[in-house]
């Protein structure tokens, strides 16, 4: 069916939700187009898109159609029934309904749900199917996405978000259904005998098991203050409860502790927006915090500010994380508890600093693509091999995990983790810049930075399309005057100097500049945006900073845009 067609069958179906039989009767062509020209899809962080009418859009037709196929892929795995899945939610708008929806396909197919009581981060969900031990689960979120958006992440029975080879057999099954508005939904009463509601049991094991990372937990943290927000998400209990239970001094900025799923008391519930962090460090600035923390909606992601110097620096993810794993290692070395055969994982578009500070410590490093899943599902294959342990991983994009009770980001361990290592080094005499400070001494000055071309509709889409295939034809020989090196071109799995990617194919081209630096494209899985990293090697700060701009500039020029 065309676009019309589409629509029109939306519009005069009986059955028809009101609120979006009313949003169907207002669009106009524009409207329908960007709603119906395409269906939501699984990308790297599980199905996400826009609330409303359409095939294109979040609704309880398009969830019930993702439902069911993982019902499908659930009932296949070994006793999947009964072990059922676990099913959480945050505070965004239709997030609860959206899981009722989810757990009522669940028990259509006769399969267990144990859903949150109340909202739940991410992490907790993960962590919940393995303290469960449900053969999956279902996370109703849109993460760090604004406030028109909401999503739908589903898990292996490790608590890990599934890998390309079984989303692709839950995408055949979702395939197999031609009209979501067919689906038929069980009553209440039918699908009560399946459903079991949990929470304080989860809470605990989960807040213990977080507890449970510190290294030091005597360590002198009287004079240490650590401000943090949930951005009206679902992290301010379990972030709270954790470090209130350590012993910090945390102070809550209580405008954005409430579930808004409006986010009106921050500009931004995107940790890796600058404009995020005003309230918390206002209030920083107001009880002279050392640390400032927030996390994301569905609190997987975490963002730190340090006071260095009387001013209030904001870290970039890979910045944070390569503080992280200085504390870490060094700790576990003094203390004796480094494995031989210890492993870190980071992401082909991370900064190289992180690894250097892992290698610097004898720590092996492994690469994956984009997406948490695949740490999670490395974490899993060591697991039973026992070849390698793990002992962090971590994306740019604010996200680590510590310990891995938990398969996916999990900011709660990592507040945790930056509180220590603020106190730790603060009764050093030293803040965490300085710390980065002493890492660019040793390993080099790095800078990262992102430019994120947003390019909706069908229009976007097929842009990016073309910026993507342009860089693959016809790739740069130089980026702002230096050499372009190597070329790897994840999509084909090949690199320019002849050698092979041994990693599943994506959509990614990373380019090698002479200098050591680097440069990835990418398109968004989660969002219509095309994605640019740049790493970049300087001599110091200020030699990082100003290459910076002119490779972004020199780029952007490549590949005929302006930011």
């Amino acid at each position: 069916m065309d676009i019309n067609e589409r629509y029109e069958q939306w519009l005069n179906f009986e059955g028809m939700d009101p609120s979006l039989k009313l949003e169907l009767g207002a669009m106009d062509e524009a409207a329908k187009e960007d709603a119906f020209y395409t269906n939501l899809e699984f990308g790297t962080a599980g199905m996400r898109g826009v609330l409303g009418a359409g095939t294109n859009r979040l609704n309880i037709y398009t969830i019930r159609k993702a439902n069911m196929g993982y019902a499908k892929y659930i009932a296949k795995q070994p006793d999947g029934k009964e072990r059922g899945v676990a099913i959480s939610y945050d505070n965004r708008h239709m997030s609860y309904i959206f899981a009722i929806e989810s757990a009522k396909i669940m028990a259509k197919f006769g399969i267990k749900s144990y859903i949150m009581e109340s909202l739940r981060p991410t992490p907790e969900l993960s962590f919940a199917v393995r303290y469960l031990k449900c053969a999956g689960g279902i996370m109703i979120t849109a993460s760090h996405n604004p406030p028109e958006y909401n999503g739908y992440k589903v898990y292996d029975d490790t608590g890990c978000q599934l890998i390309p080879e079984w989303a692709d057999e839950v995408v055949s099954y979702v395939n197999e259904i031609e009209d979501e508005l067919t689906i038929e939904q069980i009553s209440d009463d039918e699908a009560y005998p399946y459903i079991t509601w949990v929470g304080e049991e989860v809470d605990e094991a989960y807040y213990k098991e977080c507890i449970g990372i510190s290294l030091l937990p005597d360590i002198k943290k009287d004079d240490f203050k650590i401000v943090y927000s949930p951005q009206h998400g679902a992290d301010n209990i379990p972030v709270r409860t954790c470090l209130k239970r350590m012993g910090y001094n945390c102070i809550p900025v209580l405008a954005q502790c409430a579930p808004d799923p409006d986010y009106r008391m921050t500009k931004s519930p995107n940790p890796e927006v600058d404009s995020s962090y005003e309230l918390s460090i206002k209030l920083a600035k107001e009880v002279d915090a050392d640390v400032v923390a927030i996390t994301d909606p569905d609190g997987d992601r975490l963002g730190v500010v340090a006071k260095h110097n009387g001013e209030y620096v904001l870290m970039s993810g890979n910045q944070s994380a390569a503080v992280y794993l200085e504390y870490l290692l060094s700790v576990m070395k003094e203390q004796g508890t480094l494995p031989a055969n210890a492993v870190m994982y980071n992401t082909i578009v991370t900064s190289d600093l992180g690894e250097l500070v892992a290698r610097y410590y004898g720590v092996d490093v492994e690469k994956t693509l984009t997406g948490f899943k695949f740490i999670g599902d490395k974490i899993r294959k060591y697991e039973k091999t026992g070849e390698k342990q793990f002992v962090f991983g971590y994306e740019e994009s604010y996200g680590c995990v510590i310990k891995d009770f938990v398969r996916d980001k999990d900011a709660v361990q990592a507040v945790i983790l930056a509180a220590e290592c603020g106190a730790y080094y603060k009764n050093q005499g030293k803040t965490l810049i300085d710390v980065l400070n002493e890492l660019y001494e040793r390993h080099g000055t790095f800078k990262e930075s992102q430019i994120a071309l947003s390019k909706a509709g069908a229009a976007g889409a097929a842009r990016i399309a073309e910026i993507m295939d342009n860089l693959r034809k016809d790739a740069p020989k130089e980026i702002g005057g230096v050499a372009v090196t190597l070329v790897e071109d994840y999509g084909n799995s090949t690199r320019s100097d002849g050698t092979v990617i041994d990693l599943p194919k994506s959509n990614v081209l990373k380019f090698y500049l002479e200098d050591g630096s680097w440069i990835a494209a990418r398109p968004s899985g989660t969002e219509p945006k095309c994605k640019f990293y740049f790493s970049i090697k300087g001599k110091d700060a200020d030699d990082a900073a100003a290459k910076t701009d002119c490779f972004q500039k020199s780029m952007m020029d490549i590949i005929g845009e302006e930011v």
